[in-house]
């Protein structure tokens, strides 16, 4: 108990020595409070239309002004931080369960199995993320639950190949040799005795994972292959913009700060807990 409260206290002093990594942190703290409290925060209704209020400029009444049909932009990218905030976390969600189990296999068995798992990991990792999330979009429809699929898929051969190098370097140590000895089976020793000890690497690009996940579903929103109208989302927002950012700038320019934003926030913080994390640095 002791030494892991050490451990504990000992991350958490290398995390908050980088002002960044504090920054990163705050940042996120500060969207996900705003998606959580939304209904709060935002003072109009997100798909309230006011068609004599089109395209107003920021104002008092309307922070961050209205889009072409007279909606509160401030409160549309209020409600629309739930919305990119679960897209991020759940494709994420996706690609580090499948991409930790196809690893961990792989890793584990090697041989036949390994090259089989991995090489269809490779076949994968040819395509262009952005194309092949584009074409599996396309193919299951467009719809926030489908790019969050899409997203997922197109990013788990990196926590594969990840869990694999892990995998690897744990699975001939001393004590996974000792639960071998004893009659451990497989499952048991992936599950008591491997997974536990790689999982802070795969943590780690998790949370870096989340920001470029969230730019990944962004431009998908913004090719029209995300959220559909009139529901508030970053992406989608941008792609409603985009035909009158001219006359109305700011109804294009804040959906991409916030998308911004969130990004940089997942970025410092990953960047953070990988310097407190690494075993190298202690």
């Amino acid at each position: 108990m002791i030494a892991s409260r050490s451990f504990a206290g000992d991350t958490w002093r290398r995390f908050r020595r980088s002002p960044g990594s504090l920054v990163g942190a705050i940042i996120v703290a500060a969207i996900l409070a705003v998606a959580i409290f939304a209904p709060i925060v935002a003072p109009h209704d997100p798909l309230g239309q006011m068609l004599t209020q089109q395209s107003r400029p920021p104002s008092l009444a309307h922070l961050l002004g209205t889009d072409k049909l007279g909606r509160d932009v401030f409160s549309r990218i209020v409600y629309g931080a739930r919305t990119s905030i679960a897209i991020g976390f759940v494709a994420v969600g996706v690609a580090i369960t499948l991409g930790t189990l196809i690893g961990l296999i792989a890793g584990y068995a090697g041989g036949r199995v390994e090259n089989v798992l991995m090489g269809a990991m490779d076949i994968i990792l040819a395509f262009p993320s952005i194309i092949l999330a584009i074409a599996i979009t396309t193919i299951l429809g467009p719809s926030i639950t489908n790019l969050m699929i899409a997203v997922g898929i197109v990013y788990i051969p990196q926590y594969a190949r990840l869990a694999r190098s892990s995998v690897l370097g744990v699975k001939e140590t001393e004590y996974v040799e000792a639960a071998r000895a004893i009659g451990a089976g497989v499952p048991r020793i992936l599950a008591r005795h491997v997974l536990p000890n790689i999982l802070a690497p795969l943590l780690i690009q998790a949370t870096l994972g989340i920001a470029t996940a969230e730019l990944e579903a962004a431009g998908l929103s913004y090719l029209g292959l995300g959220a559909r109208p009139p529901a508030p989302e970053w992406g989608a927002m941008l792609n409603d913009a985009r035909d009158y950012w001219v006359s109305a700038p700011w109804a294009l320019i804040f959906p991409g700060l916030a998308i911004t934003a969130l990004v940089l926030g997942f970025n410092l913080l990953g960047d953070g807990l990988r310097e407190a994390l690494d075993p190298n640095a202690r």
